[in-house]
């Protein structure tokens, strides 16, 4: 579409993203020097005035560096806009250095489809505010994220609701003609590390040891009622709850059942889309597993952890397969999988109109964005 466009990523990942996308990146904050564990309040005092002050100063150089001379900064989708685990890394402090910088450089700067929430701290919800302000263009991706910043005074009278960039991945890499034909029908069982602070500041351990003994009991029940079982993550740092799941899992379970769990490894979207375009049915927590699901046509449960999740099933007129993470039981979960079953094939077309829908809404934000015509 712009091909003449040179391309700069600012991630947490540069390494791994330039390799991949064949493209220029630079950490979003990263680390200079490397820390180590001092006792003494003194010593660590004089680290963050001699070590800590003067590594932030290079940042703030490296980011002027990285903006000078470029046309506009794009901060797309994601629930950016959190200080659920911090400040820092890419949390409200560096969404606004970088902010900041673009108008200093005098870059435009567009917030495109991105989340937000919660937002605990007075100092982050400022930050946040401010990075805002600073925007050319500001776009969130579901009506519940607008309504949030509203409520915390961040959202402005001009801001527009676009859906989630994933909508509009790239039709090339969709395996629509993917259908599972197995002796069985596969369920896509997808985990998540328990994200308690997206919904509580101070979130409890037994919540995730519940989600865990809620969703072996379902995956027992699919078992014995002759689905197969595919389990999907949607970030590396799933793989702990997936052995945790798996650990609970085997207890009582025959060699036979064992067999019928697919755990293969994923390290891309492109490999992600593929293993569930080979489920007939999704469950998820992770909130993009349940979107690509959707996006490839299957239908899916949400185990909801964060209004985004709630936003995106109701957006899609699926509210009703939707359950709260922190109230779920495995009994109600079962009667919403056997209803979502049982209504699959008339709900595909629904679910197809819906997501073209989407694909459309973004293609008219990228219109809008970058000013193309005809």
């Amino acid at each position: 579409m712009l091909p003449d466009v040179e391309i700069t990523c600012i991630c947490t990942g540069p390494e791994v993203t330039a390799s991949t996308h064949n493209i220029a990146a630079v950490p979003m904050g990263g680390v200079i020097v490397r820390p180590w564990s001092l006792r003494n309040p003194l010593a660590r005092l004089a680290r963050k005035v001699f070590i800590g002050i003067p590594s932030e100063l290079y940042r703030w150089v490296r980011a002027f560096k990285t903006l000078m001379g470029k046309d506009m900064l794009v901060v797309p989708g994601t629930g950016l806009l959190t200080d659920a685990f911090g400040l820092f890394e890419w949390g409200p402090y560096n969404v606004f250095k970088w902010s900041l910088t673009a108008k200093l450089c005098g870059c435009e700067l567009f917030f495109v489809s991105v989340g937000a929430g919660p937002i605990y701290s007075t100092f982050g919800r400022w930050l946040i505010k401010s990075a805002l302000y600073l925007a050319n263009f500001r776009s969130y991706r579901d009506n519940s994220t607008l309504k949030y910043l509203e409520g915390v005074g961040a959202a402005r009278k001009n801001d527009r609701v676009y859906p989630d960039l994933a909508f509009s991945l790239p039709e090339a890499i969709l395996p629509h003609d993917h259908i599972h034909k197995g002796l069985r029908p596969v369920v896509g069982l997808g985990l998540m590390e328990y994200p308690g602070k997206y919904s509580v500041e101070n979130p409890s351990n037994a919540i995730y040891l519940a989600y865990l003994e809620n969703l072996v009991i379902f995956a027992k029940w699919l078992l014995a009622h002759e689905y197969d079982i595919r389990l999907l993550i949607g970030d590396m740092y799933d793989e702990r709850v997936k052995q945790d799941f798996r650990d609970l899992l085997k207890e009582g379970l025959s060699c036979s059942c064992e067999g019928r769990i697919i755990d293969e490894p994923v390290s891309s979207v492109e490999q992600l889309l593929s293993q569930i375009a080979a489920t007939d049915v999704v469950v998820a927590t992770r909130f993009h597993n349940v979107l690509l699901s959707l996006a490839l046509n299957r239908p899916a449960i949400s185990i909801s952890f964060h209004h985004k999740c709630a936003s995106l099933m109701s957006e899609m007129g699926l509210s009703e397969y939707c359950k709260d993470i922190n109230h779920f039981c495995p009994t109600q979960l079962i009667e919403s999988f056997c209803d979502l079953k049982a209504n699959a094939e008339e709900l595909r077309p629904f679910i197809r109109q819906k997501t073209e829908e989407r694909r459309t809404a973004l293609n008219e934000q990228y219109d809008l964005i970058f000013k193309r015509e005809g």
